[in-house]
């Protein structure tokens, strides 16, 4: 032990310095164990609670906090040794600390937003209630992106970089950059206007009339949106189309039309007004009828072999498969009437008129 001690000495060492590394290093390990056991008991106490946010709130802070104790530990030890040689190296290790707590609040912080964003979506999936996938998304997003930038930015003033005259010379730069990348700020910019006006969101059927653009939104990122295609082909768009094209979105229609021409023969053209009468007193029975919008049912046109009425009305559902099944309903019912009244259904004739009785010869 003597010959250890004078070892020591000979780099300049005492029994002062290893009483502090010693200490400062089992009370770190305390420290560490002391915190790991106090979050296993904030863990059971916050799935007792009905608020998510605790429970956020613990399993964000459940791993940088341990590493936080052990930088600020090691940080100790080097700075006593530090002062026990001159090593440059010892000199860098209250940048590098301030470093590694940085980095940990940023991954706290990080953490937070995520763990906040998939709880409330999963506690709103279990109430049923409806979610604006959308919004939630572009706020996780926006508050991991702001968390990212800060700690870029105090760890450039942490290694001694002016943030002052970089933001002053990102003005210069900004527009190299923004000709450089004009397509990927197109689509970011293209990104933050469906996020703030919502034309869709994630789940809506959208289609565009300027472009082959038809399906359902699966997701809305900052550069590109990607679409489900009803053949089930995934498109990706980006974002800055939707700036400079019309967006139809049918998932937030309030009815589905019926839109139909009917011919009968001309030859019944004597209960046209009747069956016209009867059809629109069903539609104004049918259950599945909004009769709150518009209701038309008119004798419509003499055609070339036909007399043809219209009916023009909403369906009560949305949804496509149970608008067919209505559809069908009031079309076989329109037969029905037309049937009861002895008319029949007209499809293309052509009617041949001789002189005089006489056929025509070959």
């Amino acid at each position: 032990m003597e010959e250890v001690m004078n070892g020591l000495e000979s780099f300049g060492l005492n029994e002062l310095w290893i009483v502090k590394v010693m200490s400062v290093s089992i009370a770190t390990v305390l420290m560490h164990f002391i915190v790991a056991f106090v979050f296993r008991q904030l863990v059971k106490a916050s799935r007792k609670s009905v608020s998510f946010w605790d429970d956020v709130l613990v399993v964000a802070a459940s791993r940088p906090v341990p590493v936080v104790i052990w930088v600020v530990g090691i940080s100790i030890v080097l700075k006593v040794i530090g002062k026990q040689t001159d090593n440059e190296f010892f000199e860098f290790v209250p940048i590098l600390r301030d470093t590694a707590i940085t980095v940990c609040f940023a991954w706290f912080f990080w953490r937070l937003i995520k763990e906040s964003c998939q709880r409330y979506l999963g506690q709103q999936r279990e109430r049923g209630e409806y979610v604006d996938y959308t919004t939630v998304d572009a706020l996780s997003k926006l508050g991991r992106l702001i968390v990212f930038v800060g700690a870029v930015l105090t760890l450039m003033q942490t290694f001694g970089f002016s943030v002052s005259g970089l933001l002053a010379a990102g003005g210069i730069g900004g527009i190299a950059i923004g000709f450089a990348a004009k397509d990927i700020l197109a689509n970011f910019f293209g990104g933050l206007t469906i996020y703030a006006d919502r034309p869709f969101v994630v789940g809506d059927w959208i289609r565009s009339p300027d472009k082959d653009i038809e399906g359902t939104v699966e997701k809305i990122s900052w550069r590109y949106t990607q679409i489900r295609r009803f053949n089930k082909n995934p498109l990706y768009v980006p974002n800055a189309i939707f700036t400079t094209i019309v967006v139809e979105n049918p998932s937030r229609m309030t009815n589905r039309r019926i839109n139909e021409t009917i011919g009968i023969r001309y030859d019944d053209i004597g209960v046209m007004a009747a069956i016209v009468s009867d059809v629109k007193a069903m539609l104004t029975a049918h259950k599945e009828i909004d009769t709150t919008k518009t209701l038309i049912v008119n004798f419509n046109a003499f055609n070339a072999s036909s007399v043809d009425f219209f009916i023009y009305t909403f369906s009560r559902t949305v949804v496509w498969e149970e608008f067919h099944a209505v559809k069908q309903d009031v079309l076989l019912k329109i037969a029905d009437i037309i049937a009861k009244h002895g008319a029949e259904i007209a499809f293309p004739t052509q009617t041949l008129h001789f002189t005089n009785g006489e056929m025509p010869s070959d």
